[in-house]
């Protein structure tokens, strides 16, 4: 699945990732929360008329970015709080504003927020992560 972590798979356009033949590409609502925006996606058109592209649109949470910016990030009971990367602005992902970012963008597969740990976290660090997105997915699931 080619990777368009903010909105454009470097080197590819959508017509040539058509006719290659992929119908899946991967994006992140954190990326897009950070640039160009969540809002200019909506007014935009949506995600899918930003990129020009015809298939299906996978974007992930932003909860490995939870991991992978972890010296920018506070995790909290009721969401995880980002220092972006780009002007230092806070970014407060919600549960259910995660999901709501990607409705409003038209995600075709939403993903849910979730608690990402390194390798090597103690057994008592991962259950909690484990809990902590279960109960994240629970009370925000649109099923």
């Amino acid at each position: 699945m080619p990777v368009a972590t903010q909105a454009s798979v470097k080197s590819l356009d959508s017509f040539e990732l058509s006719d290659i033949g992929y119908k899946l590409i991967l994006s992140n609502i954190y990326h897009l929360s950070a640039r160009p925006g969540i809002d200019y996606l909506k007014k935009f058109g949506g995600l899918h008329k930003f990129m020009n592209w015809q298939g299906l649109i996978l974007t992930d949470s932003g909860g490995y970015q939870g991991f992978s910016l972890s010296h920018r990030v506070k995790i909290k009971n009721d969401g995880i709080i980002f220092k972006s990367h780009i002007d230092g602005s806070e970014l407060y992902f919600k549960p259910d504003q995660v999901v709501s970012y990607q409705e409003d963008i038209g995600s075709s597969i939403i993903m849910p927020l979730d608690v990402c740990l390194p390798q090597g976290a103690s057994k008592k660090k991962l259950v909690n992560a484990l809990d902590l997105t279960y109960e994240w997915a629970k009370n925000n699931c649109r099923c």
